[in-house]
């Protein structure tokens, strides 16, 4: 249940890197550059709705079981599959073209993305 609660993102790091090698428009990775992601988590046992609020209020929110295939959708709108599973605490799942691992360590909730040798790492206190 480390994961459960509402986040608030403090850190970034590789953030322009990563979002260019996505694809992502420069005046959307200025736009998003700064803004305060805000993730809110609930789970039951092996089951979580992920939740992930952007400054323009956008949402996207993803419900999982640990271990069995799931629909997932992207901030832009890419609906894919994916099996997020529980490894030594910390979630882990593919995307259609990145590594993503959650963590909870320090009481912080550390997202790490990695796409080839370009990572994004994302720190976030809990409110």
């Amino acid at each position: 249940m480390a994961f459960a609660g509402r986040w608030e993102t403090e850190t970034q790091e590789g953030y322009v890197e990563f979002c260019k090698l996505l694809g992502i428009p420069d005046d959307i990775i200025e736009k998003g550059r700064d803004y305060k992601l805000i993730t809110e988590v609930t789970q039951d046992g092996d089951n979580f709705s992920w939740t992930q609020i952007y400054p323009t209020n956008a949402r996207v929110t993803n419900k999982f079981t640990i271990g069995k295939e799931s629909d997932m959708e992207t901030i832009g709108g890419k609906k894919f599959k994916a099996t997020v599973n529980m490894e030594g605490g910390k979630l882990t799942t593919t995307f259609p073209n990145y590594h993503h691992i959650c963590e909870v360590s320090g009481g912080k909730l550390i997202e790490t993305s990695k796409a080839g040798s370009v990572v994004l790492k994302r720190t976030s206190k809990k409110l």
